[in-house]
């Protein structure tokens, strides 16, 4: 499972995860998304505009992460693609009420950095 990241300015950290976030796929990357999540970034912006299929154990990495930015003073949000399989499994675990979700990058990278 892909993931990368670029850094937009000082205060932006992109990160664009891709493939299939179910119990595979998010024990390959988790430790990796709390490490770019945890940078001295005041906003993150999660793309999950590729991610094919997002699991219960997927959810639990972005809550985590989204926990791991607050905890340092920051904000994490999320990028879905709307009415994709992930802004679905976000609706239904009530989880875009924890997180911020949006279907526009820009709109969402504002947000973070507010």
């Amino acid at each position: 499972m892909p993931v990368s990241f670029q850094d937009v300015g000082a205060n932006l950290r992109r990160i664009t995860i891709s493939g299939r976030l179910d119990m595979e796929g998010a024990d390959s990357v988790s430790a990796q998304i709390l490490e770019l999540v945890e940078a001295p970034k005041k906003g993150v912006v999660i793309y999950l505009t590729a991610v094919r299929f997002l699991a219960s154990v997927g959810i639990r990495v972005l809550v985590a992460s989204a926990k791991a930015a607050q905890q340092r003073g920051g904000k994490l949000v999320l990028v879905v693609a709307s009415g994709s399989s992930a802004a679905m499994s976000l609706e239904a675990t009530g989880v875009d009420s924890l997180i911020p979700v949006f279907t526009d990058g820009d709109e969402a990278e504002e947000a973070a950095l507010q």
